[in-house]
């Protein structure tokens, strides 16, 4: 229950933080995005504090045996750069270029029912789902390939 209530109220500080750097304003993040025009640079100091704060926090925290509500830290491990973190990543700056949206800020501005916040969060949910029955698909045929290939005659 602690660690329910821990992840509500730092969503909502993480909400309100958002709202008040401007980052739920598409106006305001794609002024920052234009670069050649009318270029807002406002939200280069709400990115560079995050930046700031996120550095600092990171350095004592990691110093930890383990997190306070959990008994390991959930640290990524591939290194890699693949083809499908190149594509992601492609995908996320097009979205987010394209409509003033990433998905945090998107969610947090679907409780205002702003017509673009909903078409973009519906939009990435369906993208997701997409994702998943991809994957799924993959999955289940590389294991259909992998049983074909331990039953047939050239794998005794």
């Amino acid at each position: 229950m602690i660690r329910l209530l821990v992840a509500f109220v730092s969503g909502a500080v993480f909400t309100v933080g958002l709202a008040i750097g401007g980052m739920t304003r598409p106006s305001k993040v794609l002024g920052f995005l234009d670069v050649t025009g009318r270029w807002d640079p406002s939200l280069a100091f709400v990115m560079g504090g995050a930046l700031l704060v996120t550095s600092i926090a990171f350095r004592f925290t990691l110093q930890r045996r383990s997190p306070v509500l959990d008994s390991r830290f959930h640290l990524p491990t591939e290194r890699s750069i693949d083809a499908r973190l190149a594509i992601g990543s492609v995908m996320f700056g097009a979205g987010w270029g394209l409509s003033g949206y990433c998905p945090g800020p998107a969610l947090a501005s679907v409780v205002t029912l702003a017509p673009s916040a909903l078409v973009f969060v519906g939009s990435m949910m369906l993208g997701m789902l997409a994702f998943e029955a991809f994957e799924t698909l993959r999955a289940r045929q590389s294991s259909r390939e992998t049983l074909l290939a331990q039953q047939s005659p050239a794998a005794s």
